[in-house]
């Protein structure tokens, strides 16, 4: 009898441990606190290259949200308005809006059929204000895993986060004047990789 009830005490200290257990993770994803980015003070640059020189510009966020827990930033999401792209290195007009009307066509990010991209968080690692992220990164329909570093912080005030990330668009099935696809264009060649400048600000 003893032997039975030592199992049985045993049995019900473990249950109750797995349960503490439990409710100390289901307490832990509670603190979990999501702030909403601010579309007006964040920035999305974008610069690309060419053989014979190349261009920048801007293009504003639609919306998002970071999950942060304590001063670490847990999850989260943003959507990129392409139908916002702007480039800043041309000063003709005419020129400025040949290319952006470029950039918007299916050669390049087909913005009339996918209007936005998205980023999703799927882990963080890292700690303190130094970080990488990755995430899934929809362009056209297409979702392709990234890793970045950034540099974040967090305070009960808000959210404020900068990253430098380098894309290759040929991924996202942009394919126009890449000489990974096409060998022979010679000085018309665009590189495949393209970098963005991002900075977010967050607030609750």
């Amino acid at each position: 009898m003893k032997t039975m009830k030592m199992i049985a005490s045993v049995l019900v200290a473990g249950l109750l441990a797995v349960s503490g257990a439990s409710a100390t993770e289901k307490n832990s994803s509670k603190k979990a606190v999501a702030y909403k980015v601010d579309a007006s003070k964040s920035v999305v640059k974008w610069h690309a290259k060419k053989v014979t020189g190349e261009h920048y510009g801007t293009v504003a966020l639609a919306d998002g949200s970071l999950l942060v827990d304590g001063a670490k930033v847990t999850g989260g999401s943003f959507e990129i308005d392409l139908t916002t792209i702007k480039c800043d290195d041309l000063t003709d007009a005419g020129y400025n809006a040949k290319l952006v009307g470029h950039l918007k066509s299916d050669d390049f990010f087909s913005v009339e059929k996918h209007p936005k991209a998205k980023f999703v968080i799927k882990k963080v690692d890292g700690a303190g204000a130094n970080i990488n992220i990755t995430g899934d990164l929809t362009i056209k329909g297409i979702t392709q895993s990234v890793t970045f570093p950034a540099t974040v912080k967090a305070d009960a005030k808000g959210v404020s986060a900068t990253a430098k990330i380098t894309l290759d668009r040929t991924k996202w099935d942009i394919r126009y004047g890449s000489k990974t696809f096409f060998a022979n264009i010679g000085d018309k060649a665009i590189y495949d990789d393209f970098a963005i400048d991002l900075t977010l600000a967050a607030a609750k």
